[in-house]
């Protein structure tokens, strides 16, 4: 039997059906939940245990229980893969790769890291991105408008890129015209891409939107050119517009005018779904609502475990779909205690023993054939509640917090490790002392990398200079990791470097103080209030004129 297409099914099945095919996860118990991750796991346990991957970890043993697969399968990183994945050795996989994605490798041996994914899992992967595009139109429940001939503003990076796959898998389904075209969008940088769905936009109007929060809201501020230069801006000249689109910027203009205020993107376009993915999503979502008048919902997905999680039209929490991965949840508690304790095997938890208002790493299995188990992905999670009565749900949801405390993710563009930062510091020639590094928000809400160093007095020729020595080598730090972003500093808008040069001495009084050595990557907030509290106990002295 020929398999319908999502387009086909548009018009041929009611909204119920469709609904419940796709988004009736959401009405599944918590025991219905776990009986299909059990069920999938278990089909997974079979296929991951007889290939050659799996026997490295097992070394002969045999598994008969998702229990005793717990217990004698380590948790693993993603070093524990890359000489079997790195050579896209597939032929040593659980099921055969159909392709490969990548993603930066922070902290590794290798620039990249790639993950394969089978059929099964890019159909799965599929029908969810399908849940998700539905959600964004949804108001209530089992009501959504989605139909062919769509335009679909897409603010994310081409193959080899995971997010590559979400307009091939849509285009697959539906005849939906994504602004540029898929095989466009391929040959452009980021910058262009953006710039030519921007005007592609402009003169066909945009139904839906996807893309990083951060980059979604740079996106956004282009309209204020158009109000500012008549529609003859970088967004394109009047001639490439369209009648109904004309008459709509009039309109639009002429209002704004009235109100004495610049145009925003709601004043042009009528957005049926809005998504936004990555990290610092909740810096961005209060002004992306203001500017489209709709409020992004927020998906999670990633290169190694796929599309995992949606929010729904509630947007109040993420869940996560139960045939993508069976997924586990390290408390917070024994994940720091895991970076302190290098070899020590924290606890984990199943979706039905999460605990409200408790913070998780989460741990996948990836499913239907896929070659990471037990993997620590370096995400955070909070669980924010097992029941929903406003959106009717029975299952756990939970809020993205951010990476793992020892990475450092701004927007969604870098992921900066101890390593980076050490191999920054040495490049810089700056005789550093000690330093430490921080994720912090500065009064907009706008994430920044604030990095605290000491410096050894004799090597201190000026606070001046050597904070701008160190922040072109950081500059040219997110330039090499992210080549595609150049333009970071104004699509965050925001400088996302800080530098803070500390007092000589200020780290071995903490230390003397405290009795303590601070992580170098993100230490707690107490920690850095901490040192700068200590640095004011330290005297300046002056050598042969220079300040230390």
């Amino acid at each position: 039997m020929t398999r319908l297409k999502f387009e086909q099914k548009l018009k041929s099945l009611s909204q119920e059906e469709i609904w419940q095919e796709y988004c009736g996860f959401l009405d599944l118990t918590m025991d219905e939940y776990m009986q299909i991750q059990n069920r999938l796991m278990e089909e997974q346990i079979f296929l991951w245990s007889r290939c050659a991957l799996g026997q490295r970890f097992l070394q002969g043993k045999e598994i008969h229980s998702i229990d005793e697969f717990r217990r004698m399968i380590p948790l693993t990183t993603y070093e524990d893969y890359a000489d079997v994945l790195l050579p896209k050795q597939g032929n040593m996989l659980p099921d055969d790769p159909i392709i490969w994605i990548q993603t930066t490798w922070e902290g590794g041996r290798h620039p990249i890291k790639v993950a394969p994914y089978t059929k099964s899992m890019l159909d799965t992967y599929r029908n969810n991105v399908l849940a998700c595009m539905i959600l964004s139109t949804t108001e209530t429940k089992g009501k959504f408008d989605v139909t062919v001939k769509d335009t679909f503003l897409y603010g994310l990076a081409p193959l080899p890129y995971a997010t590559g796959l979400f307009p091939l898998a849509l285009n697959d389904e539906i005849n939906i015209e994504f602004l540029p075209s898929v095989k466009e969008a391929v040959q452009m940088s980021f910058s262009e891409r953006n710039k030519k769905g921007f005007k592609l936009g402009l003169s066909k109007g945009i139904d839906f939107f996807f893309g990083l929060g951060s980059v979604a809201y740079f996106v956004s501020q282009s309209l204020s050119e158009l109000s500012k230069s008549g529609g003859s801006g970088k967004s394109g000249g009047l001639s490439s517009l369209s009648a109904p689109m004309l008459m709509r910027l009039a309109k639009a203009k002429y209002r704004c005018s009235k109100e004495n205020r610049e145009m925003l993107p709601k004043d042009l376009f009528n957005l049926k779904g809005f998504m936004v993915a990555g990290t610092d999503n909740n810096s961005y979502k209060d002004d992306l609502e203001r500017l489209w008048g709709v409020r992004p919902m927020e998906l999670f997905a990633g290169t190694e475990p796929s599309c995992i999680g949606t929010e729904t039209w509630t947007r109040n929490g993420m869940y996560f779909f139960p045939d993508t991965c069976f997924y586990e949840f390290i408390p917070e508690q024994e994940m720091e205690r895991s970076f302190v304790e290098p070899g020590y095997q924290p606890k984990t938890y199943l979706m039905n023993e999460v605990i409200p208002g408790e913070k998780y790493e989460l741990v996948i299995t990836v499913l239907k054939g896929g070659a990471f188990a037990r993997y620590r992905v370096g995400d955070v999670y909070q669980c924010v509640g097992l029941e929903n009565p406003v959106d009717g749900t029975r299952i756990p949801r939970f809020h993205y917090i951010d990476r793992i405390p020892t990475i450092i993710d701004i927007a969604g563009f870098t992921r900066i490790s101890e390593n980076s930062i050490q191999n920054v510091i040495s490049l810089s020639g700056l005789q550093i002392v000690d330093w430490v590094a921080a994720k912090e928000y500065n009064h907009e809400k706008r994430p920044l990398l604030h990095l605290y160093v000491e410096i050894e007095a004799q090597s201190l020729a000026s606070l001046a200079l050597s904070k701008e020595i160190l922040r072109e080598h950081l500059s040219v730090y997110f330039k090499y990791v992210d080549q595609d972003y150049k333009d970071l500093k104004r699509i965050l808008d925001v400088d996302p470097l800080e530098i803070t040069i500390l007092r000589c001495g200020t780290f071995a009084a903490y230390q003397r103080q405290s009795g303590k050595t601070l992580r170098k990557i993100n230490p707690s907030a107490y920690d850095i209030m901490g040192l700068l509290r200590t640095q004011e106990t330290v005297e300046w002295d002056y050598r042969g004129g220079l300040l230390v």
